[in-house]
Formats: C-alpha cells, sequence, structure tokens
C-alpha cells in the first residue's frame, strides 16, 4: 500500500520522470519523513513540516519566523495535513530551485544501490 502511495504521490508530482528518479524521489522521501505528513523538526533554529519537511527561514511562513522569506507563499501547517496539493507545489519549487540535494537524505542515502526502492507493477 504505501509503494502504491508514493507510486500515486511522485507520478502526479513529476509526471514525466525518468523511473530511476521516480526511485530516487520514494527513496529521498521515505528518508526525509518516513512518509509521515505530519512530520515536525526543528533544526538549528528554524522548522521543518510535513512531507518534504519544507522549512520556514525560507519555503513557508509561521509564528516561530516573522522574517520568512515564504517563497512557497503558504503557511507552514498546510503541510501538515493529508491534502499533498500544496505540499508538492512548494517541493517543486524547492527542487527546481535548490536540486533534490536541498533533501539532505538523497546524496548519502539515494543516490546509488536503489534497488530496494523499486516498486512492483500495480
Amino acid at each position: 500500500m504505501m509503494c502504491f502511495v508514493s507510486l500515486l504521490l511522485v507520478g502526479i508530482m513529476f509526471p514525466a520522470i525518468q523511473a530511476k528518479q521516480f526511485t530516487k524521489w520514494i527513496c529521498t522521501i521515505f528518508h526525509t519523513s518516513g512518509y509521515d505528513t505530519q512530520t515536525i523538526v526543528s533544526n538549528s533554529g528554524s522548522t521543518e513540516y510535513g512531507l518534504f519537511k519544507i522549512n520556514n527561514k525560507f519555503w513557508c511562513r509561521d509564528n516561530q519566523i516573522l522574517q520568512s522569506r515564504n517563497i512557497c507563499d503558504d503557511s507552514c501547517d498546510k503541510f501538515l495535513d493529508d491534502d499533498l496539493t500544496d505540499d508538492m507545489i512548494c517541493a517543486k519549487k524547492i527542487l527546481d530551485k535548490e536540486g533534490i540535494d536541498y533533501w539532505l537524505a538523497h546524496k548519502p542515502l539515494c543516490s546509488e544501490k536503489l534497488e530496494q526502492w523499486h516498486c512492483e507493477k500495480l
């Protein structure tokens, strides 16, 4: 079931993505948030929210950092619900601006040996 959710999520977000990159995304999301949409992590004076751990210093606004750049133009708490539309839009902005290495788990954990992240055909 988790594989199906991952496939659906990434398939909607990146419809033209190649299989290898798709697999990297599944791995990266797992190591970033454990597929938990309600992830909140304090990190060096800022907080990261949701499935993609979107940071309140640059990408969203909350009451903690009033001077946030808020590039995604969203409240951080919107990334904690089960509606992933806004999460995916913001993650796509991050990907376009910073690349996949923005997610620190990607390079050490998801750049090689991805066989375990392949999903069975549905």
